[in-house]
């Protein structure tokens, strides 16, 4: 027995009570010495499970000995997405109100699976949902469910689709009956979780048409017009049409309004995945990007991305979220003594039973900032995008390849091959003093940055300027030796 555990292993309270208070102080040390850590590790493949023993333990060991091997193998292996200078992908952060709300939610450990079964852990979802439909001003027949992603999201809003394209998919299925071929439609720019949910759905890949973008990388309206047409004609039946607001690549806004009139027209589901940019939408000054999601049957928002609710949260809203529960309800003998009809029961809404409480942590950071301080906050990180735009645009030797949109840049060295660019993002992400991510835009090899964490200022951008440049130079003279 270690740590005067008992001999079932669980830790006594006393000394559980000095475990907490050593992991808050490990906590909070971390937080204030992540900006002089490695971005991204050196380690090589394998190294971290070489550096542990193979064999699971057979005996419990100290806490001090676990956390001693988180400093000593884990910390150095880990790619530290809340470092100022993590500059990849979409810049979700770690933030003081996320990290105690997730302290919080794990010893309650509940299932918010009914009402039944955790009470204020559906009414807080309710709750959360709502405030956020109010701040985007959605209207009031949009109701929501909390998944982990938007990949997760999208298969549920199309399961609802393909259900009341072809009735009673739910019992039996699509093979053996008399169905048309679908067809989802999306730009090239949009994220392959459309080709994942078709394949999940039985619709398969080569359902998900990919419609072109025109120059400033949105969704091409009168080619989507052209592509339906036609495929009526031979026969497939236009089952959804997804608009991106912020692709993945460039954040990008397709034009809702527009894909809206079409949809309405040709009676298809239309989804909008505002994963990324749907979160601006609570701004004043960007209440325009929501034009034409009223007409929308479905739309998927990641806090996680834009909102500052930790990594995994994505809340999907249908128009009519009944559509939702009538695909996915189904309450086994078990669970009848634990299920109130009169109540709403979260199981009911997709695909999952077990359902981790994560409307906690949301509600605890958006009370802790208020909506001013998240504005206050979007607004900087949109501030420091423009910036960096321009002195992109100012220098001569680099040139942006997209418009600056949000807080996403996509810029690549003049003149240069998409080599020299790759070797840049790959030299800086070696080094450790930054992390950026790569792209192709136009078949042209781009570096991209995503701006969105809440340590990140002026002076770590201008950094990362500077190390770009001094990459740069340095990948030049090394290709003329």
């Amino acid at each position: 027995m270690k740590d005067g555990e008992d001999n079932l292993g669980e830790t006594p309270p006393e000394i559980f009570r000095q475990q907490l208070h050593r992991l808050a102080d490990w906590i909070a040390d971390y937080r204030g010495k992540i900006e002089t850590l490695r971005v991204a590790p050196d380690s090589k493949p394998g190294a971290i499970r070489a550096a542990l023993p193979s064999q699971p333990p057979e005996q419990g060991e100290p806490f001090e000995k676990i956390l001693a091997d988180v400093d000593r193998v884990i910390l150095p292996g880990m790619v530290h997405w809340s470092h100022p200078m993590f500059l990849a992908y979409f810049g979700w952060t770690a933030t003081a109100p996320g990290i105690l709300s997730e302290m919080i939610s794990a010893p309650l450990n509940v299932n918010a699976m009914t009402w039944r079964t955790s009470p204020a852990a559906t009414e807080l979802e309710t709750l959360v949902i709502d405030w956020l439909r109010q701040w985007m001003r959605l209207p009031g027949n949009f109701e929501g469910v909390i998944y982990d992603t938007a990949s997760v999201g999208i298969m549920h809003a199309l399961a609802v689709a393909r259900e009341e394209a072809a009735p009673s998919t739910r019992k039996l299925g699509l093979t053996g009956r008399d169905l048309p071929r679908f067809r989802i439609y999306t730009s090239d720019q949009a994220h392959s979780s459309a080709e994942k949910a078709a394949i999940a759905l039985g619709l398969g890949e080569e359902s998900v048409c990919r419609v072109p973008s025109d120059n400033e990388f949105r969704m091409e309206t009168s080619l989507l017009r052209k592509t339906v047409a036609h495929d009526r004609e031979c026969g497939f039946k236009p089952l959804a049409v997804i608009a991106t607001v912020g692709t993945t690549s460039t954040a990008s806004l397709d034009p809702v309004a527009e894909i809206a009139q079409l949809c309405r027209e040709e009676k298809m589901w239309l989804h909008i995945d505002g994963a990324y940019g749907g979160g601006f939408a609570v701004m004043p000054e960007y209440e325009w990007i929501a034009e034409g999601w009223s007409e929308a049957n479905s739309i998927i928002i990641n806090p996680h991305k834009t909102l500052f609710v930790p990594l995994d949260f994505s809340v999907l809203y249908v128009r009519d979220i009944e559509r939702l529960r009538r695909v996915f309800s189904l309450v086994p003998e078990y669970l009848r003594g634990d299920t109130l009809e009169t109540e709403k029961n979260y199981m009911d809404y997709g695909i999952q039973l077990g359902r981790r409480f994560r409307a906690l942590k949301a509600w605890m950071i958006w009370r802790a900032f208020g909506r001013e301080g998240i504005l206050a906050l979007m607004r900087e990180h949109l501030r420091l995008a423009r910036l960096f735009g321009e002195w992109v645009a100012a220098s001569d030797d680099f040139e942006l390849s997209a418009p600056v949109s949000m807080g996403v840049v996509c810029f690549r060295a003049k003149h240069e091959t998409d080599a020299f660019n790759s070797r840049i993002v790959e030299s800086i992400n070696q080094s450790g003093r930054a992390y950026l991510n790569q792209t192709k835009l136009r078949g042209q090899t781009v570096i991209r940055l995503g701006l969105g964490n809440i340590l990140t200022t002026e002076k770590h951008l201008r950094d990362a300027w500077e190390l770009i440049q001094e990459t740069a130079r340095s990948v030049s003279s090394s290709s003329r030796a």
